[in-house]
């Protein structure tokens, strides 16, 4: 067994004993909830890696429960399943916290090598530190330990907020393109992916706006540009 255990939620039962089967057979102990609650209720003390989650279940929906979940552990990994596949649904989706978005029906060896593709970014870290601190404008960010510090205010990030944030630090006042940050951090520059580093980038923007000279621009066709 891989040292990951996945915590897969999952109203369907046929659906959700076929992909339980189907990881266990690859290596993945998996533990399947039928509800939204059921799977809140077992995470604190399951040891869980990684959460696949469907999104329309009965007790707790999956948007509710992955926001549940990042309050006791921001950085696992979330997947949701799901056959809402509107754009707005996969915004929300991201704003939920999902690291990954899987529209119904999909093959057992997609949702697999996104597992993989999302397992491999967040064992070996993207961004190749060079500075363990940084200073934007009245912040101070410890890009180790996660931390954006502005005056008596401290705010702990993400793998994903951080790793961005750095990378922006790093082109401070210069353009950090975007396809070049999208397979630095998330590996593939796909739709739903930009999408996802759309609502990091506002985020980070909401953190920043304590200090009115520290702005993070959008460079039409390019990226962005951090300025302080």
């Amino acid at each position: 067994m891989n040292n990951i255990r996945i915590l897969l939620a999952e109203d369907d039962n046929n659906l959700g004993l076929l992909l339980r089967n189907y990881l266990t057979a690859k290596n993945y102990e998996t533990v399947l909830f039928i509800n939204g609650i059921m799977a809140l209720e077992a995470f604190p003390t399951g040891s869980f890696g990684l959460c696949i989650l469907d999104i329309m279940m009965p007790e707790m929906d999956g948007l509710t429960l992955a926001r549940e979940i990042r309050l006791s552990k921001p950085d696992i990994p979330i997947i949701f399943l799901t056959a809402k596949n509107q754009k707005e649904d996969i915004i929300d989706g991201f704003k939920s916290g999902a690291d990954d978005y899987i529209t119904k029906p999909f093959s057992m060896e997609e949702l697999l090598y996104r597992i993989e593709a999302i397992l491999r970014r967040t064992s070996s870290p993207a961004v190749n530190r060079k500075d363990e601190s940084y200073t934007i404008g009245g912040y101070l960010f410890d890009s180790l330990k996660q931390m954006l510090v502005f005056q008596d205010q401290t705010i702990k990030l993400t793998t994903k907020e951080s790793e961005l944030l750095e990378l922006l630090c790093r082109h401070g006042n210069e353009i950090l393109e975007r396809n070049f940050a999208l397979k630095t951090i998330w590996i593939d520059d796909n739709y739903f992916n930009a999408r996802s580093m759309d609502v990091y980038i506002t985020r980070l923007r909401k953190y920043l706006k304590k200090d009115p000279s520290v702005k993070i621009l959008n460079v039409h066709g390019r990226g962005y540009k951090l300025i302080s």
